[in-house]
């Protein structure tokens, strides 16, 4: 099999991460003619093409090969400079774009348990790239050759991976005690019974409600109704707030219903802030960890990592 020139293949990769040949050149300190040429020799060399130049830019199956390739030899190479730092501790060197270890990771997750995991590693110097997506499509990162683990509700492991359970986040459904007494008090009580005796989220009055959802690909809201209320489909009003912290700020500015992980509202709702508005229901997703099964330090320290703050963040 041919050796791919390390600069070609890093090459590919600038320009699928950075979404174009001109951000590609900027990052790899050449001009846009050399990123075009390095494409098309390393295009030769594969004897197809590797990116598709649409709008926005995409991998062809052949390029999202050699993208996880280049991948792999960033691991590599990450896993030779953490050797070398522990038999030379005096040696120092920068960190170049091509060294970052990229994973993907849930919004949901870095906002509550993920980013205290992996601090000790950054303090230690490991070049990290966390990329944020919907906790059930983060492993399209991961089939796509883009990144070396992510975290998932996926249990089946995909093929050349190795996967980790990780625990259930829990989910509750909130707003501020003030939307509590303008929109559903009075609701509860015209529902047939005396409102002490619904919850204030209940099957009567959701459909009038809006929520607030991370983005469109979000789902959580609908199902958290369809399983507390044992609903097959249910069409809500939403608004998006593509942040998970800014999903709870949203819901204490008074914008509507929130179903938000408990990690993240417990203190809030503690100190009256916000109310749990389903308190007998709570929607447990279980997450994993996935990875390529290669035999790295690097990656064996992620999972480690990962793995041992989620026992004591995530319900087990």
């Amino acid at each position: 099999m041919s050796t791919f020139d390390p600069d070609a293949l890093e090459c590919l990769a600038a320009i699928v991460e950075e979404g174009g040949f001109e951000r590609a050149a900027h990052r790899l300190s050449i001009t846009q003619s050399a990123v075009s040429q390095r494409l098309r020799s390393l295009e030769s060399q594969a004897g197809t093409v590797l990116i598709v130049r649409s709008r926005p830019l995409k991998a062809t199956p052949a390029g999202q090969l050699l993208l996880k390739h280049t991948k792999m030899l960033r691991l590599l190479r990450a896993d030779l400079e953490r050797d070398l730092k522990e038999m030379a501790p005096s040696a120092s060197g920068g960190t170049r774009d091509d060294e970052r270890v990229s994973i993907a990771i849930n919004a949901d997750s870095i906002a509550t348990w993920a980013l205290q995991a992996l601090t000790p590693l950054a303090q230690q110097g490991l070049p990290m790239e966390i990329i944020t997506d919907d906790q059930d499509f983060t492993q399209e990162w991961l089939r796509e050759g883009q990144v070396l683990g992510c975290v998932t509700t996926l249990k089946q492991p995909m093929r050349g991976c190795k996967v980790v359970p990780l625990g259930a986040m829990e989910y509750i459904a909130v707003a501020t005690p003030t939307f509590v007494a303008s929109r559903l008090q009075a609701g509860a009580a015209t529902a047939g019974s005396p409102a002490g005796d619904l919850p204030w989220l209940n099957g009567y009055n959701f459909s009038e409600l809006p929520f607030i959802a991370f983005n469109r690909k979000d789902d959580m809201q609908s199902e958290f109704i369809c399983r507390a209320f044992g609903l097959k489909r249910v069409s809500l009003r939403q608004v998006f707030v593509p942040s998970s912290e800014g999903q709870v700020r949203a819901a204490l500015a008074g914008w509507g219903v929130s179903v938000v992980p408990r990690l993240l509202a417990q203190d809030l709702i503690e100190q009256g802030q916000l109310l749990n508005l389903a308190p007998a229901h709570v929607l447990s997703i279980a997450l994993y960890w996935h990875c390529w099964n290669l035999e790295s330090e690097v990656l064996d320290t992620l999972t480690r990592a990962l793995q041992e703050r989620a026992a004591t963040a995530l319900r087990q």
